[in-house]
């Protein structure tokens, strides 16, 4: 009875145990599971043709020159001598308007006509400055009494005043390189002028801007980097080249069709490049553009092997 019991203990015990081939070995099987699994999270598969749809962009890791910079806030303004505020010279009847709001004059353009009170002689007003007309307050039939008749504002350039607090003072100066962060179109400019302020705990850093396009208003809030200095990286990538996968960041080295993460050790950076420390050779081809869809590739991959 005993020697029964012993049989159906271990029939019982073998029905229960994984199955292995011939010369499998249990710890064998798991490390090629591990490291197949760490080739499903690190590499990714995608025909030329399919790269070049999706925007993938590579670039190669060299030197770069990178900035030093510090960022400064401010908003801008028109210059006072780009606004015009036009009078008549002498109280009179208006006899006839010659622009509306909104319309583009040059200097000497005809504004408007008014009759002395005084002379009864028919005179002329016209635009000091060029620009658009900004404020109209003249119609015909009406008396100019002191009022402004016409407000003409160029635009055609306009100024940065960035804030500078104490503590960054001594690292802000006249003809300094400054990049104004216009949403996708950054303008790269020098500071014109460093100027005290009587009433405020800061100077103001005063950057002249050309605006021909008239993509820039006035009071519109600004963010610049001042730069400060430069130096020379052995080895940088693009910015938008990193990525972070299980909580490293690295960038997705090309080779033929399969682009794999590699992690990286990064150095200082400014708005454009990375300084890279360890993990990368010079000379090898990585995405500089749209990484993101290889990252959300590897993570869907990687989410389809755990379910």
């Amino acid at each position: 009875m005993k020697q029964i019991v012993i049989l159906f203990i271990t029939i019982a015990a073998l029905a229960f145990m994984p199955a292995y081939s011939a010369g499998d070995h249990p710890t064998e099987k798991h490390e090629e599971a591990t490291e197949h699994k760490e080739t499903e999270k690190n590499f990714s598969s995608i025909e030329p043709d399919m790269a070049l749809q999706l925007g993938i962009v590579t670039s190669t890791a060299a030197p770069q020159q990178l900035e030093q910079s510090i960022p400064l806030y401010g908003s801008l303004i028109s210059g006072p001598e780009q606004i015009s505020h036009v009078r008549a010279r002498f109280e009179g009847l208006i006899k006839s308007v010659a622009v509306t709001i909104g319309d583009r004059v040059k200097t000497g353009d005809l504004l408007a006509e008014v009759e002395s009170n005084d002379s009864l002689k028919v005179y002329r007003i016209r635009a000091p400055i060029s620009g658009r007309i900004m404020q109209r307050h003249a119609n015909t039939g009406e008396f100019t009494q002191d009022q402004v008749l016409f407000s003409i504002a160029n635009l055609d350039t306009l100024w940065a005043e960035l804030r500078v607090f104490p503590s960054r003072q001594s690292s802000v100066r006249e003809g300094q390189a400054v990049r104004i962060l216009d949403r996708d179109n950054p303008i790269d400019a020098n500071i014109d002028h460093v100027v005290p302020s009587l009433d405020t705990p800061y100077q103001l850093a005063r950057i002249k801007l050309k605006n021909t396009d008239q993509t820039l208003v006035p009071g519109l809030m600004v963010e610049a980097q001042v730069v400060t200095g430069q130096f020379l990286a052995a080895l940088a990538v693009s910015r938008n080249a990193i990525q972070e996968i299980e909580g490293r960041q690295g960038v997705f080295i090309k080779d033929g069709e399969t682009y794999s993460f590699t992690p990286l050790v990064l150095g200082r950076q400014d708005d454009a490049f990375v300084e890279i420390l360890e993990g990368l050779a010079e000379g090898r081809e990585y995405v500089s553009d749209n990484s993101y869809l290889l990252k959300a590739d590897l993570e869907k991959s990687e989410a389809e092997h755990d379910h």
